[in-house]
């Protein structure tokens, strides 16, 4: 491997690019008509206009793709996440081409991506499962049978969906089969699958994810647990290691079970397999991310582990430089997501140019951003801005370093979710850590706009 092409823009495409530089890698920026002037292009060897502004005119475009490998000669592609990370075609394409997907193979992102099928391999190991449906459910008339038996609320799935995308619910009987029909065609039209599965609705859980890396050898690991409750529909806003509501003996068992489902999937490369914690303390398997998240960081400041190399590394087919026990957990960190959204008026995109950007510094503090003073931020993608991540020797700690940062972080032009944050920095609840997965949508439901100084009580 020497050259890398990034298939993918923004923050990830930026943080790609360093490991690659870092290793002594040669890499390759592609970006869309709107991307022409963005960071991850500026900061790579070389840059390949790949189509206009819409993704699927750019950033999902495989020949386009393949065809800017050709070009400059890149041995390698690092799909990032979002696009074309999770797509097994994209992977077997790139096989087949001799070009080394940085990821898992074909085969493994096409068996855990299908969520019935991930599923059964959680059950094949004895990992406690949601209750739900046994596979695909062919009908709605069906779906009412097993929907009664599992009890209401129901969730009604898309075996193609994640990222909080393809989900309905039915808070009863007379709901379901409204939410199962919009459910298959949101599943189509989004997926190009209309498989749905019904799973039994956990509630007021805690979202835990667990980070693994394995290798081409047979060797894994864990790197600990991401707390990622604070979501606003569905989509995680902060995260923090290690939870503050995991005992050690639960960590221990809720780790070795998502290590137990990629080793039975023969997994190598990053992943993140994803858990529901209800009020008994009990988790339930939810599905394998089979990429590198957004949240990486976290795990990277408190193990200091590289994610991103140790997935070059993987898929050159390097062994793990360590054991489990090698592993050190230091600390506490939590991390922030500043997008380009308005908290006061529900979180409404804000597009445009940033008039000026003045991210903060000091001890403790990093930030993953592809954003400068003058940068325009489409209205094409997601919204990010940049990551705020914060560390400290305990919770305490990071949420004082979190207050600070959140202080010095300065941004004209659009609106931001800073405000949001600092917001949840004088929050009795988050600081007391007593809070659910739902917990922001009642505040909006409440009525709170996230403005300092201004309690929702």
């Amino acid at each position: 491997m020497k050259k890398v092409l990034i298939a993918n823009r923004g923050e990830i495409a930026v943080r790609i690019i360093r490991a690659c530089h870092d290793m002594g890698l040669q890499t390759v920026a592609l970006y869309s008509q709107a991307d022409a002037e963005a960071l991850h292009v500026l900061n790579a060897d070389e840059a390949i206009c790949v189509g206009e502004a819409p993704s699927a005119k750019s950033y999902l475009k495989i020949a386009n793709i393949l065809s800017a490998c050709e070009i400059t000669g890149a041995d390698a592609v690092h799909p990032g996440y979002g696009f074309l990370s999770e797509n097994a075609n994209f992977a077997s394409i790139c096989e087949s081409c001799g070009v080394n997907f940085i990821g898992p193979s074909p085969t493994t992102i096409s068996l855990l991506g299908d969520k019935s099928k991930a599923k059964e391999i959680a059950k094949s190991v004895k990992c406690p499962l949601i209750p739900g449906s046994d596979g695909i459910v062919p009908d709605a008339k069906e779906g009412l049978k097993i929907a009664k038996k599992l009890g209401y609320p129901i969730f009604i799935k898309a075996t193609a969906g994640g990222g909080g995308k393809g989900i309905r619910i039915a808070q009863d009987q007379d709901e379901f089969v409204r939410q199962f029909t919009a459910a298959r065609t949101e599943a189509e039209a989004g997926f190009g699958n209309p498989d749905v599965y019904l799973e039994k609705m956990i509630v007021n859980p805690r979202h835990i994810e667990i980070q693994v890396l394995g290798d081409k050898h047979g060797n894994y690991v864990h790197l600990g647990e991401r707390d990622c409750t604070i979501q606003r529909r569905r989509q995680k806003l902060i995260e923090e290691t290690p939870s503050p509501v995991l005992t050690a003996s639960l960590r221990k068992k809720i780790c070795e079970a998502a290590v137990d489902i990629v080793k039975a999937a023969k997994y190598h490369s990053v992943g993140t397999v994803e858990f529901l914690l209800d009020a008994d303390h009990n988790f339930y398997f939810m599905e394998v991310n089979t990429r590198i998240q957004v949240e990486h960081t976290i795990t990277e400041e408190i193990t200091g582990i590289d994610l991103v190399k140790e997935q070059i590394r993987v898929a050159r087919g390097e062994k793990l430089g360590y054991k489990q026990k090698d592993i050190n957990f230091n600390g506490h960190v939590i991390q922030f997501r500043i997008n380009a959204e308005d908290p006061t008026r529900n979180f409404a995109p804000s597009p445009g140019v940033l008039e000026y950007y003045i991210p903060p510094g000091g001890p403790h503090v990093r930030i993953d951003s592809a954003a400068y003073a003058g940068y325009k931020i489409p209205p094409h993608y997601d919204s990010m801005i940049a990551k705020l991540i914060v560390k400290g020797k305990d919770r305490a700690e990071a949420i004082a370093v979190g207050k600070r940062a959140l202080m010095e972080f300065h941004i004209a032009g659009v609106h931001s979710t800073i405000g949001f944050h600092r917001y949840m920095l004088q929050d009795p609840r988050f600081l007391n850590n007593d809070y659910v997965i739902n917990y922001i949508d009642q505040l909006l439901l409440e009525g709170c706009t996230f403005e300092i100084g201004k309690s929702h009580d």
